[in-house]
């Protein structure tokens, strides 16, 4: 399963919101951070706060932040809010099916579970978990590298 970008930019931001708490911070700012459109960054964070999980503060010191904890900020949710559905292969859409295994192929049913389990998972993670201490912007287009294990398990040249 892959997510939208619009669900990896919305995840995004609220990760750098998360790691700012109680800061009002501006999506261009965040745009040119992430390098991401800020008219793009600017609807999602419309929509976000739409659904209460930010407030959105218009004007000169204006700009967005968390509305609630990122301890109360589950995953799921959120990739239920943003994903426009879950139908991993074209049987997941009654009406518009063309699979001519239809009604008789057991796939459907497996990844429906599949899917199920997923977001299940996801469900148990708080926006929380995501975050650690704020670090330097380093600019749009450059990304700090991050080894997550040992140095031992690096291959060696």
């Amino acid at each position: 399963m892959r997510l939208t970008d619009y669900t990896d930019y919305a995840l995004r931001l609220l990760m750098h919101l998360g790691v700012h708490p109680g800061n009002f911070i501006t999506v261009r700012e965040i745009a040119t951070i992430h390098g991401i459109s800020r008219n793009h960054l600017t609807k999602i964070a419309h929509q976000l706060g739409v659904l209460g999980i930010l407030n959105t503060l218009r004007g000169r010191a204006g700009g967005i932040q968390l509305a609630r904890s990122p301890d109360q900020i589950m995953l799921g949710s959120v990739i239920r809010m943003t994903e426009p559905d879950f139908q991993m292969v074209d049987c997941f859409s009654e009406a518009d099916t063309t699979c001519v295994l239809a009604g008789r192929c057991k796939l459907k049913g497996f990844l429906a579970a599949a899917t199920a389990a997923y977001l299940h998972q996801l469900d148990q993670i708080p926006l929380s978990a995501l975050l650690s201490s704020p670090e330097p912007a380093l600019g749009p287009g450059v990304h700090r590298l991050i080894h997550c294990g040992n140095r031992d398990d690096l291959p060696l040249a």
